[in-house]
């Protein structure tokens, strides 16, 4: 094929990703009237059991790592957030929890499943137009051995990226959204290109907060009801408004973005959970 012929074959229109670690919220609520029917003692022997079982977790190990947060609001009281190397790996997470005694008190409000994802929009672009420009044939033996090479490149020069730590920050916001389609506007049917210039402008925005916010971003296409989890790390709470209040008067905000419910709150260390469960 040459490029003659390939400029008249429609490109992939979707962006190369990368993933790393997979990554569950568990939001819940405390069963308060049940937890105060308890004896003090009782009460005890179960926060110490919850809060041995989840310190565990807290320090990285091996792509592992669990934080309890305190939610703000009527959503929940408690947050938590799991790092793992795999779906396998988050549904022990999720089934230790169950295992605890202080489970017999939750209820579950909400949870989000998504994977940390990083899209490559500059280098496929890149990527697709030297392989045209050669005359391999989209989808073809040669297109996607190129196509993996290129991925496993970049998944070694985002590895601290794909496989980070939980920041130690003292808060964090939740949202899970989807980009706007089915109406006048729908982000799916404009072109790579087009795509690739509002992204690096979006992106120029949370650049610009880099020292007062950490920012992780995992996709859940397929894996929940929204296509993208977003989570927010601040010693400053003040910063999610302003970061994210900003971003809704740049391109890919203002016209394609959809929310979903924002989940706040306080990081709490597990040897502390007694104090949110105090009566």
């Amino acid at each position: 094929m040459t490029p003659a012929t390939l400029s008249e074959v429609a490109l992939p229109p979707v962006p190369l990703t990368v993933e790393g670690a997979s990554v569950l919220h568990q939001m819940m609520r405390v069963r308060r009237s049940a937890w105060r029917g308890l004896g003090a003692d009782t009460r005890a022997e179960i926060v110490a059991e919850a809060a041995t079982a989840l310190g565990g977790k807290e320090k990285p190990a091996d792509g592992c790592q669990s934080a309890v947060y305190s939610l703000i609001g009527h959503k929940g009281d408690l947050l938590f957030v799991h790092f793992r190397r795999s779906f396998e790996e988050l549904n022990q997470a999720e089934l230790q929890v169950a295992g605890l005694r202080l489970s017999d008190y939750l209820e579950p409000t909400h949870s989000y499943l998504s994977i940390i994802e990083l899209g490559l929009y500059e280098s496929t672009s890149k990527v697709y137009a030297d392989l045209a420009g050669r005359g391999i044939p989209p989808h073809s033996e040669e297109w996607k051995a190129e196509i993996q090479s290129v991925l496993d490149r970049q998944r070694k020069a985002m590895a601290s990226r794909l496989w980070p730590e939980i920041p130690a920050a003292k808060y964090i916001c939740f949202y899970p959204m989807d980009r706007r389609r089915g109406e006048s506007k729908n982000w799916y049917q404009e072109s790579m290109a087009d795509r690739k210039r509002m992204m690096e402008e979006h992106g120029l925005i949370g650049r610009r907060y880099a020292g007062e916010v950490r920012q992780i971003i995992t996709g859940s296409i397929g894996f929940d009801d929204w296509e993208w989890g977003v989570d927010l790390f601040a010693e400053d709470p003040l910063v999610f408004k302003k970061l994210i209040y900003e971003m809704r008067f740049d391109e890919v905000s203002a016209v394609y973005a959809l929310f979903g419910a924002f989940y706040v709150g306080v990081r709490v260390p597990a040897a502390s959970l007694g104090s949110l469960l105090a009566v």
